[in-house]
């Protein structure tokens, strides 16, 4: 298949699945590859027959949506971003706990594909807090639309590629080699739970006191889905409570309710009223 072929299907499809073009434009040769393949499944000779198709058949559409999902991620991505959470975030929200009497800190991780960005999190919390909370637990939500990453996730072994930018004294005590793969401690794993919810139609009920939404609805929905989740967002954290998107996201114009606390990194506090 020719890019170009792709791009224009791709620019023609996504909007119906309520995704947006420009999230794509990078990433968009994994999609066209699942594409093809779909494609030769079928028996279709090019995307022209597979518009053909979708319209005659309503139920590929779920299909071509499993085939759009992006699921990058490694342990500590952008260490800026988990640096500032250790250093200010956590600590803040550790404290605020302990002033209400409170036992734990409630974190939602929505978009957490094979539990990287969660693990991340409680080895974080393990390594660098918890000698300072001794009586606070960080409970973390995980959820994904993708059951094969979150099976992947509850297995909790990862190549040595994908831990490369974790401090390697944290590696070495956090997992136990087998081979050529990383187990993680099931010490580490503790108080982490994984749910499988496709966050355009289903969200945790909460209160959050912290929830990283990163590289997934600001990047790949479009604008007034971004709008109608970021108001759900808002729902589910407690006042004060922060809200961590990727680093090359905003919230979209006019969403109300948040002050940008890290311009650099666009962690967000919700505004106490």
């Amino acid at each position: 298949m020719q890019d170009s072929e792709c791009v224009a299907f791709l620019q023609w499809a996504l909007p119906r699945l309520r995704m947006r073009w420009p999230g794509y434009r990078k990433v968009r040769r994994q999609v066209c590859k699942r594409v093809a393949r779909r494609l030769d499944s079928l028996g279709l000779a090019d995307t022209s027959a597979y518009r053909t198709y979708l319209e005659i058949h309503p139920d590929e559409w779920r299909q071509l949506d499993e085939l759009c999902h992006i699921p990058i991620s490694r342990f500590y991505r952008d260490r800026a971003v988990f640096e500032y959470l250790g250093l200010n975030v956590l600590p803040a929200l550790a404290k605020a706990a302990e002033a209400q009497g409170l036992g734990r800190i409630q974190v939602w991780n929505a978009g957490c594909g094979a539990g990287e960005e969660p693990y991340t999190l409680a080895i974080l919390w393990r390594f660098s807090l918890q000698q300072r909370f001794p009586e606070l637990k960080l409970q973390i939500l995980a959820t994904d639309v993708d059951r094969e990453q979150l099976d992947r996730a509850m297995a909790a072994c990862y190549t040595g590629g994908s831990l490369r930018q974790l401090p390697a004294e944290w590696i070495g005590s956090a997992f136990k080699e087998i081979g050529d793969r990383y187990s993680l401690q099931p010490k580490f794993r503790a108080g982490v739970e994984f749910r499988q919810q496709d966050i355009r139609y289903e969200l945790p009920n909460g209160p959050f006191d912290l929830v990283l939404c990163r590289n997934l609805v600001f990047t790949y929905f479009e604008e007034e889905l971004q709008r109608e989740i970021a108001s759900s967002l808002y729902d589910r954290l407690v006042p004060g409570g922060v809200l961590v998107l990727g680093i090359h996201e905003v919230l979209p114009q006019g969403t109300a309710g948040f002050h940008l606390l890290e311009p650099r990194l666009h962690v967000y506090r919700r505004e106490v009223s």
